[in-house]
């Protein structure tokens, strides 16, 4: 034990931190975590977990309004959308209080406050300093809203306050960005009954992947009757009456307005930097953070001042939560003198809409542009059995290697049970296998994991 309170003190108890926390216990480091909302960080109470919990209420019903269609009919169905939000909270609740009995089985110190780096080793926490030999920012990120005309209107919300609206029904819902924020919340609340526009300023829906699949889910979308504007940046939003009114412009240059009771501000997020370090501090590193707010790291993880690490969403990247706790892992290996294990260079993207879309790697498109040349094989689920008995007909696996020597570098797929397939993919891509040695892996049948075979074998 050094001279100081800890050894390490981590300012966020996210992902990325209370898994860093974890690791540094059994290193034996003396550990606190400084939280000044609740443990879980973005993933477990504003994104990822409650997202999820609501979509999977709105599947169940989705899924029990089409039962007709398989000899399966059900009366008298409704959503109970105050059912469903509770739900939501309960699932939170239990996985909240799973984090803090490990926290205080590990013997790790949680400390409930705002912190404020003060030093080299030193945050102040409600009034008191703490110091620590190392200290480590994991803050992760807020919601971003652009600078539109009327986006601070009553009415208008970003993903915080839609969750913690629980599910409540928006007769017309009008979603600002079509990234994955955007598809998955229309998806959930087409799949209640309530009317979605979805509008996106760019030429596709997901225009960061496989441009393929940013097409399929626009036709997945209209089909749940969700209206779909693409290449239409909003130009204004406004009140009208006990509502609001949104203005685009589509791509036809023609002002196109649409009624709205929320509108949801979906197109990006922002660091949560402001504050965690006080300025006479910051005055004294001027390579701490770029002009976005994001703090700058070096392969280590370590800033300007060496004895201050920074993870997850707080330095930009993939802003994914088992990105965060990659790195919290890396970072921790690092300052206990090992190497880092973890391969950052095969983060899988998932994304929770029906069917689902999961990525790992290179698209196509990527690799050429760094002079890569690349065979794809596309498989159709149309073809793949048990996707024909779960009717989810639209969808394919695509598998991107190289030329010469069959090396698979990049996975992309639109399939039923897509987020637990591309882990597979992930290790294949991260072990360096070629189409040939997945496509010698025998697979169950019928299953959709086999599609993954049946697509390295075209």
């Amino acid at each position: 034990m050094s001279d100081y309170k800890y050894d390490l003190l981590i300012i966020g108890a996210g992902p990325g931190g209370y898994e860093a926390a974890f690791d540094a216990e059994e290193a034996g480091m003396k550990v606190a975590i400084v939280e000044k909302d609740k443990v879980g960080g973005t993933c477990l109470n504003r994104g990822c977990i409650p997202t999820k919990a609501l979509m999977h209420s709105s599947d169940v019903y989705r899924e029990a309004a089409h039962g007709a269609e398989i000899g399966v009919e059900v009366s008298g169905l409704k959503s109970n959308r105050k059912r469903i939000g509770e739900r939501k909270d309960e699932v939170l609740d239990t996985l909240r209080n799973g984090i803090l009995g490990l926290l205080t089985k590990k013997k790790i110190d949680l400390l409930e406050g705002e912190a404020v780096v003060v030093g080299e080793h030193e945050v102040s926490v409600n009034g008191g300093t703490l110091t620590a030999e190392r200290i480590m920012v994991a803050t992760g990120s807020d919601p971003f809203i652009p600078p539109i005309q009327g986006a601070d209107l009553p009415g208008v919300i970003d993903s915080t306050d839609l969750i913690n609206m629980g599910s409540e029904e928006i007769k017309e819902f009008v979603i600002i960005g079509g990234g994955v924020i955007g598809i998955e919340f229309a998806t959930i609340y087409a799949d209640l009954g309530d009317h979605v526009t979805l509008i996106e300023g760019m030429d596709r829906l997901l225009p960061t992947i496989d441009k393929e699949i940013g097409r399929s889910i626009k036709m997945t979308l209209e089909k749940k009757g969700v209206d779909v504007h693409v290449s239409s940046p909003v130009q204004k939003i406004e009140k009208d009456g006990d509502g609001l009114v949104v203005t685009l412009k589509n791509k036809k240059d023609e002002e196109v307005q649409i009624a709205a009771d929320k509108v949801l501000m979906s197109v990006g997020r922002k660091p949560n930097t402001a504050g965690v370090f006080a300025g006479d501090f910051l005055s004294k590193y001027e390579g701490m953070m770029d002009g976005k707010g994001f703090i700058l790291v070096n392969d280590k993880y370590q800033t300007a001042c060496p004895s201050i690490y920074a993870i997850g969403d707080c330095i930009g990247g993939v802003q994914l939560a088992h990105t965060a706790t990659a790195e919290g892992r890396s970072a921790v290996a690092m300052m206990t003198g090992e190497a880092a294990a973890i391969n950052m260079d095969t983060v899988p993207s998932c994304i929770y809409t029906d069917p689902e879309i999961a990525v790992v790697g290179m698209t196509a498109d990527e690799a050429k542009e760094a002079g890569i040349e690349v065979i794809s094989k596309k498989y159709p689920m149309s073809a793949n059995g048990k996707t024909i008995i779960a009717g989810l007909d639209r969808g394919f696996v695509k598998l991107v290697a190289r030329a010469d020597d069959h090396v698979l570098i990049g996975a992309h797929l639109l399939c039923g049970r897509a987020s637990d397939l591309i882990g597979e993919l992930a290790i294949a891509i991260g072990q360096g296998m070629t189409l040939e040695e997945v496509g010698n892996i025998i697979h169950p049948h019928p299953s959709f994991v086999e599609s993954i075979m049946e697509a390295a074998r075209l």
